[in-house]
């Protein structure tokens, strides 16, 4: 599963769904990247039927905000980025990731806790993205996440990796850590906005990558 996040637009949109990606991701918290649910709507007014799954990604909204949002945008995939704890997981309706960022020293007893902890509710999550600890950053930060405790998570759960991901160093990510699937935002930007054929390289890589991998 390959998930390119953090789009303003339709132009980069389409780029991404055309080159195969396996999710498209928009940001609904406060960030250089968010954007308004009317926005999502319109842009996926403007894809085809055929798009991949859609996800907004959130930071410390409550449920009920976040039941507005998706009825406006349109959203199928709900990732929670922020300090949301686990019952969260009986309020919302959807399919939900959870965003987790591991400290430097982090053992592997430690993160397997605190991840099943989301695989446990009545409603458990559909993944884990594992990225990397930035003091007052949510994510997207561009730092590399800790691959080594991805891998032996990855061993147990479905582990999405992101964090300072390019199409440069996806496919020995794929490679060391063997997840599910990768996520990435400023890794195929320009000046701060999406290149479609930085897009376009990071999926190639990727699938060859997971091809690879088996």
């Amino acid at each position: 599963m390959i998930k390119i996040d953090g789009f303003r637009d339709v132009i980069a949109a389409r780029a991404a769904v055309a080159a195969g990606a396996g999710a498209i991701g928009f940001i609904l918290a406060p960030s250089r990247r968010q954007i308004s649910p009317e926005s999502i709507a319109a842009i996926l007014g403007e894809l085809s039927a055929g798009r991949p799954p859609v996800v907004g990604v959130f930071v410390n909204e409550s449920p009920g905000a976040i039941d507005d949002i998706v009825r406006v945008s349109g959203v199928d995939v709900i990732q929670l980025a922020g300090d949301e704890l686990p019952s969260i997981l009986d309020r919302l309706d959807y399919p939900v990731w959870k965003a987790l960022r591991f400290e430097v020293g982090t053992t592997i007893d430690e993160a397997s806790r605190i991840v099943e902890l989301w695989l446990s509710p009545s409603r458990p999550v559909k993944a884990v993205l594992v990225d990397a600890a930035v003091p007052g950053s949510y994510g997207g930060s561009g730092h590399v996440a800790d691959w080594d405790l991805a891998a032996r998570l990855a061993e147990t759960y479905p582990v999405i990796l992101a964090g300072g991901l390019t199409p440069a160093n996806v496919a020995g990510a794929i490679e060391s850590v063997r997840p599910f699937g990768v996520d990435v935002s400023s890794g195929v930007e320009v000046d701060g906005s999406k290149d479609p054929g930085l897009i376009q390289a990071f999926i190639e890589e990727s699938l060859r990558a997971f091809a690879l991998a088996g």
